[in-house]
């Protein structure tokens, strides 16, 4: 399923944290929460981890947004958007060691903030995020859980186990869930870079499948089929390696 992507936003000055608020919301984000100082920013990623951030770079208080996104980038993986009014080289520089995924200039247009945003996500989509790694008795397993595309003039995120299959279209691709299409400007190889393997294989040269929503493969062994009556095809370059990995199943 799809839903909308979450942003928090860091911002002291009220009115223009309302403001944005109000915009993301009109351009089909969701926004986690306002909050006016750093310490309160932590404690809301810790509890409600927000997909995007926000932070004004002069927030006051003991810390300013540059010391908070440190802090973040140590603790998350949460991709970071610098709202900033000053213009002076060196605080500039400061930020750019923070390594955010983009600054917004004060004051800004709407068109910026949605552009900023978008910029943000389609890259998300392209890549995968930070793994985290989760480790109990027996093995470690790693996790990518979302990927960023375009649906109904706005960004959504995809949970990745909802994903059947994508198929390449040029230097586009057709991500398949169980009820909707999706897609993303970004070529299979890349997608296919970003997607965790142990659960995504090639079946064709268009088409990588997730082997968990796999319901069975045709006598032939040309056709993978899914529970949602979708299929996908297995061409000979690639039947080996699908059959040695439904085989784990």
């Amino acid at each position: 399923m799809d839903s909308p992507i979450k942003v928090l936003i860091v911002e002291d000055e009220t009115i223009i944290a309302a403001r944005i608020s109000l915009e993301l919301n009109d351009l089909g984000y969701e926004v986690t929460g306002i909050v006016t100082r750093a310490e309160q920013a932590l404690a809301h990623c810790e509890h409600s981890p927000p997909d995007i951030a926000l932070l004004d770079v002069s927030l006051k208080g003991k810390m300013d947004g540059i010391e908070l996104a440190f802090i973040l980038n140590e603790k998350s993986n949460i991709p970071i958007v610098f709202l900033t009014a000053n213009s002076d080289e060196a605080t500039f520089n400061r930020a750019k060691k923070a390594l955010p995924a983009a600054f917004l200039t004060k004051p800004y247009k709407k068109i910026d903030l949605q552009r900023t945003l978008e910029l943000v996500a389609s890259r998300l989509s392209a890549k995968t995020q930070k793994e985290e790694v989760i480790k109990n008795s027996e093995s470690s397993y790693i996790l990518s859980d979302r990927i960023f595309v375009r649906y109904k003039n706005r960004m959504v995120k995809v949970v990745i186990e909802d994903i059947l299959y994508v198929v390449a279209d040029g230097n586009y691709c057709l991500v398949t869930t169980m009820d909707k299409e999706y897609i993303l400007t970004v070529t299979l190889k890349t997608l296919e870079e970003s997607l965790p393997s142990d659960h995504f294989v090639r079946t064709h040269r268009s088409y990588v499948v997730n082997l968990n929503r796999i319901n069975s493969l045709d006598d032939n062994q040309e056709y993978l089929t899914f529970s949602e009556g979708k299929s996908v095809p297995v061409s000979r370059r690639f039947k080996q390696d699908v059959l040695n990995r439904l085989k784990l199943f």
